[in-house]
């Protein structure tokens, strides 16, 4: 094939196409003479490829064919806007529908670890098992390592670190929970075991009140985000187990699309109580307004879960991704 003779045989076409596709507005005539100019220059690209693959012909052509076929289907773009919605409706959507699994992990975790803390510190035998006597001395003395826990790095450094290992627990939850939920349990009673540790010791020396005074204002908000990674983790494991009237690959196409969602989430709210950790726990304020600091903090979040999340379940948002980013299902008997 004569590259020079089929290049000026179409030049016009190709031309004609590249106009069109840069028009916001076509009338009925310009769109049906788009879509064939679109399909006779995707078939004039491949013989191209075919016959004579010269990379700067087909290098031209691959562009305005792209650039046509978005002006044929549409072009979404996906930026803030997307995210802002997703943060709007479809986080606290999946929060809602999800709430029974994240609900259930939280009471029964806090039970399980107040139950802990009560059997360390009634039983001398116990803490001396998890540690030497000096050692739990320095842990839980005036300035200890509990309390110099919040004070003995710069904010700015210990919030990031804070936020890096609370949203790898979170992501831990949330993907191994494909694997039935098991790991899930197993993060999640490492978690209730170290909680119930430090109220245990802190308890049996008599400290109680400011170790809950450190925890309260950033531990409500971030308990109760590996709260809701641990649920959503178990309910894809679970998804697993009994998927439904669907078939398990859309079931945990669709539960895996949400986990994910849930995942850029967590990272936001994790990321505030890291800065509660990092700026307010150690910060001067009175005791009663760190905690009120993080009590405001958790009743925002819950209203957020609770009441726009079941207003945006509601409308039938489920945290999935939007309509148009998801493959074509075939209908499954309900």
């Amino acid at each position: 094939m004569d590259l020079d003779v089929f290049v000026a045989a179409h030049q016009a076409q190709w031309a004609r196409l590249e106009t069109l596709s840069k028009r916001r507005r076509l009338s009925g005539e310009e769109a049906d003479e788009l879509v064939a100019l679109y399909q006779r220059v995707t078939g004039q690209l491949a013989r191209v490829q075919a016959t004579a693959p010269d990379p700067a012909l087909v290098g031209r052509l691959t562009t305005l064919v792209a650039r046509a076929r978005n002006a044929v289907t549409g072009s979404r773009v996906t930026g803030w806007r997307e995210v802002g919605r997703y943060f709007a409706v479809g986080f606290p959507a999946a929060l809602y529908r999800s709430r029974r699994w994240w609900l259930s992990i939280a009471v029964v975790s806090l039970l399980a670890a107040a139950l802990i803390a009560w059997w360390i510190a009634s039983h001398p035998e116990v803490r001396d098992s998890l540690a030497t006597p000096s050692e739990l001395r320095e842990m839980t003395r005036p300035g200890g390592a509990y309390e110099a826990y919040y004070s003995d790095r710069p904010a700015s450094s210990f919030a990031a670190q804070v936020w890096t290992n609370n949203a790898w627990i979170a992501a831990q939850c949330l993907v191994f929970g494909v694997f039935l939920g098991l790991p899930v349990l197993y993060v999640m009673a490492q978690n209730v075991l170290n909680l119930a540790i430090g109220i245990g010791l802190m308890a049996s020396a008599g400290r109680l009140d400011l170790f809950l005074g450190l925890l309260l204002p950033h531990g409500l908000l971030e308990l109760t985000a590996v709260f809701v990674a641990g649920g959503m983790g178990l309910r894809l494991g679970w998804t697993v187990i009994d998927p439904g009237p669907r078939t398990r690959a859309v079931a945990l196409a669709e539960q895996g699309r949400a986990t994910i969602g849930m995942a850029m989430g967590l990272t936001a709210v994790l990321f505030v109580s890291g800065l509660l950790e990092a700026f307010v726990t150690p910060s001067g304020l009175p005791t009663w307004a760190r905690i009120g600091i993080g009590v405001t903090a958790e009743v925002l979040f819950l209203l957020y879960a609770l009441v726009l999340g079941r207003r945006a379940a509601t409308a039938g948002e489920t945290g999935d991704v939007a309509a148009v980013d998801r493959a074509d299902l075939q209908p499954v008997a309900g």
